[in-house]
């Protein structure tokens, strides 16, 4: 689920990708679902790991003409796991049908957990029917058949997001958590900023060669592109500080100076980050926020 727009460090990856079954390296295979929207590009992007038994990484929307696009896309093979990066719904919910179709296990990544209630930020946005037959923890690896993954805990869009390292070439199924066409939106309670700065430091310190993400076309040059998105979520974090400084008080009032020209469909999406940069400037100690009492939250520099 995206956010705004990264800086045009590979204009290239602005490209739609094709949604017809298309082969990207020797072991993966891609899928894009028809669910395009202003936050999912022109689809979540499916991945078919193997060949002869198989593993599908985020199966995607319930949505059976794609459930049909991928049993088809491995006529005369098996699939074996169905590996899920995380419980947003365009991620996730096909899930249980595809389990049902193809007698495959479900593995990957935890079952929701709310803070709260559930029913802010983006916690509705998350698949409460959700059941794996097991979960995957940092670190470790799962072994299919002729090829290895190892799961990368990556929580910041949302808590329980794992990557996963196609450790044979040297890929990662990135999810949410990079994206080439757009930032991630990261939104309270089940996001945290910080939580998110310190898992690109964690992707970014390792050798993968290219990611393969959940929407749009891959990231080339990951470690380059990261420190990208770091240094833009940094830029972020300044304008909303000196936007605190100049008066700006409350998140719409932020949003109205930060994000200038918005779409404005963006503008809950971009709230929702910019109180995410607001909770973690308040954890180290830059912004103190007081109390709502009968109208919005009013945050001031500390």
């Amino acid at each position: 689920m995206a956010d705004d727009n990264e800086p045009d460090l590979f204009p290239d990856a602005r490209q739609a990708p094709p949604r017809a079954l298309t082969r990207l390296s020797p072991l993966v295979r891609r899928l894009v679902a028809p669910n395009a929207s202003l936050f999912t590009f022109n689809g979540t992007c499916t991945y078919i790991v193997g060949n002869g038994a198989v593993a599908v990484v985020d199966p995607g929307p319930a949505d059976e003409g794609h459930l049909a696009a991928i049993l088809a896309a491995v006529e005369g093979e098996t699939i074996e796991t169905i590996l899920i990066t995380h419980t947003h719904r365009d991620h996730s919910t096909l899930a249980n049908r595809l389990r049902e179709a193809a007698g495959a296990r479900v593995v990957g990544a935890e079952p929701f957990a709310p803070k709260g209630d559930g029913t802010s930020g983006l916690d509705s946005s998350h698949d409460r029917d959700y059941a794996p037959d097991a979960v995957l923890g940092d670190g470790e690896r799962f072994h299919g058949s002729g090829f290895t993954i190892e799961a990368v805990a990556t929580p910041g869009h949302c808590a329980n997001h794992l990557a996963f390292a196609l450790l044979d070439e040297r890929a990662l199924f990135s999810g949410d958590h990079v994206m080439a066409w757009s930032t991630s939106v990261v939104a309270p309670p089940d996001g945290s900023m910080g939580d998110y700065m310190a898992s690109l430091d964690k992707v970014r310190a390792r050798d993968e060669r290219i990611y393969w993400p959940g929407h749009g076309g891959p990231v080339v040059e990951p470690q380059r592109y990261v420190r990208a998105i770091a240094h833009h979520r940094r830029q972020r974090e300044a304008s909303i500080l000196a936007a605190l400084a100049g008066g700006a008080e409350t998140v719409p009032d932020l949003v109205a100076k930060v994000y200038v020209g918005l779409d404005p469909a963006l503008a809950r999406a971009a709230g929702l980050s910019t109180l995410a940069h607001l909770e973690d400037l308040r954890e180290r100690g830059q912004v103190v926020a007081d109390p709502p009492g009968a109208g919005e939250t009013r945050f001031r520099r500390a």
